[in-house]
């Protein structure tokens, strides 16, 4: 990657509210970084189109820009699935226990639902969506925190 077109990808990163890009090409991988301003000197590494050519580190200073290598792709540990009947979410949004801020939740750990019973509400581009239980049973484990964005399938709640 050409260093004027690296130049303008720092640019865009610091006038923007995003924190992290990455890019990948066929000459290598950039990752930038905005640096905390409370954190220490950071260092800027930028990844070599060659195994072989190895790039020194800068230091920068705090408040400013650090870019790095992508790390490597290390096997992921696959967490065991909970045993159960996983309730996903439909859709992507914001997940919410209760249909109102400080209300009741529609179910805790421990109830005991009907299929077809409000278990909570996805908030999607300012429409609430009630989701419905697609089996009967006792919730074993409530998977999200109320108010935490959820993606598409993201498991969300544990029926046995």
């Amino acid at each position: 990657m050409d260093l004027r077109k690296l130049k303008t990808l720092i640019d865009l990163v610091s006038e923007s509210n995003i924190s992290e890009l990455e890019i990948t090409e066929a000459d290598g991988k950039v990752r930038i970084v905005k640096a905390d301003p409370a954190a220490a000197a950071a260092q800027l590494v930028a990844a070599p189109a060659h195994p072989a050519a190895a790039a020194s580190p800068v230091a920068v200073a705090p408040g400013a820009l650090a870019i790095s290598p992508a790390p490597a792709v290390a096997p992921a540990e696959t967490p065991a699935p909970p045993a159960g009947h996983i309730v996903k979410s439909p859709m992507v949004g914001t997940f919410y226990r209760s249909s109102s801020p400080g209300g009741k939740a529609f179910v805790d750990v421990g109830s005991t639902i009907k299929e077809g019973e409000p278990i909570c509400i996805i908030e999607a581009m300012k429409i609430m969506n009630e989701i419905e239980a697609d089996k009967a049973g006792k919730v074993t484990q409530i998977l999200c925190e109320n108010g935490q964005a959820v993606e598409f399938g993201q498991p969300l709640f544990v029926i046995e």
